[in-house]
């Protein structure tokens, strides 16, 4: 797509999904953010993450748990923050018609918000087990990825359609 056309419609196209898709960035956008916050705690820049006053959340405590360290020899929220900049920018990829143009991408985008969601319900059950407490931030990114699936559904199936028929 010619990228001036691309800017022009990404900017200022008005279409359904494209509100959708901004919607998706959006949300990863959040996601990243607390991403950045966790990880701040997690390298010693800040010394405490506050929760809300409900006994189930702790924090600290599971952000600097071995759980939270245990993969790739890093932060988790240090991923965290790439994870949901990727999902950004498949929210991002493309012009205004692209379930019709290049349904990949949309495809390719609801498969990752589907698989943030489950990750992170995954990683909520992993922190409940290792932590018996769970972080509220990493529960908030599980509430954005869910709706991300939730805003990507409806493009998704206009490519799935114009791939299949």
């Amino acid at each position: 797509m010619n990228p001036i056309q691309l800017s022009q419609e990404l900017r200022e196209g008005q279409t359904e999904d494209l509100n959708r898709r901004r919607w998706i960035a959006g949300l990863s956008m959040v996601g990243a953010t607390i991403g950045q916050i966790v990880s701040l705690y997690q390298l010693g820049i800040i010394k405490h993450l506050p929760d809300p006053p409900i006994s189930v959340f702790d924090s600290d405590k599971v952000d600097a748990s071995a759980y939270a360290y245990k993969r790739l020899d890093t932060p988790d929220a240090l991923m965290m923050i790439l994870n949901y900049a990727t999902t950004a920018m498949l929210a991002g990829a493309g012009g205004k018609d692209r379930a019709e143009t290049n349904p990949g991408v949309p495809i390719a985008m609801g498969v990752k918000t589907l698989a943030d969601t489950a990750l992170n319900l995954t990683l909520a059950r992993e922190e409940w087990q290792e932590n018996k407490k769970l972080c509220f931030y990493c529960q908030m990114a599980t509430v954005v990825s869910a709706a991300t699936v939730v805003l990507a559904v409806p493009e998704v199936m206009k490519a799935v359609r114009k791939l299949f028929g």
